[in-house]
């Protein structure tokens, strides 16, 4: 698969097969995750891969941008920790973020290359998920996805324009 077909076939998939996904490829959206840029090379996030099948279930209930009974759910967390001892305030208040979001997309696209389908989830009840998955105060939840075998195909959004969004040197009203 072309990196441009990857690109443009990564969509939020929000119905999945109830079929396990094999922990093999588990490990490789990881690998690829942990490939993404990183401030000050600080390696922060932290990833919490949830199989047990009543465990994703509880998450589901407390996930209302979840839906779609996934076999997997990640959770990406920074270790706040680690960058107060090798970080600055920057990387605490952004960098973090910004690390997580990175290694996300590296995850979600490598998940079109398997054939997985995934979706980016920050609508949670924060307190309720960090008690179920056990999270210490010292790991910051960034985000949650949602990892399995798409059911059915997913439609495609609209993308605006090039000319709406791209402009060169200086910026240009769009009509």
């Amino acid at each position: 698969m072309e990196f441009t077909d990857v690109i443009a076939g990564r969509h939020s998939i929000r119905r999945f097969r109830q079929e396990q996904v094999p922990t093999a490829l588990l490990e490789q959206l990881i690998a690829a995750a942990v490939q993404a840029p990183t401030a000050s090379n600080l390696q922060a996030w932290r990833f919490l891969v949830a199989v047990e099948p009543s465990l994703v279930h509880k998450l589901d209930l407390f996930s209302p941008g979840l839906s779609g009974n996934p076999p997997v759910i990640i959770a990406v967390c920074s270790d706040l920790e680690e960058v107060s001892r090798r970080g600055s305030k920057h990387s605490l208040e952004y960098g973090c973020m910004m690390d997580a979001a990175m290694a996300a997309e590296n995850l979600m696209l490598k998940a079109v290359e398997l054939g997985l389908g995934t979706c980016a989830i920050k609508s949670y009840h924060e307190q309720s998920v960090r008690r179920l998955l056990k999270l210490p105060d010292t790991l910051r939840l960034e985000l949650l996805i949602s990892v399995g075998w798409p059911e059915g195909e997913p439609r495609a959004p609209q993308r605006k324009p090039m000319e709406q969004v791209l402009f060169f040197n200086e910026w240009e009203e769009t009509k």
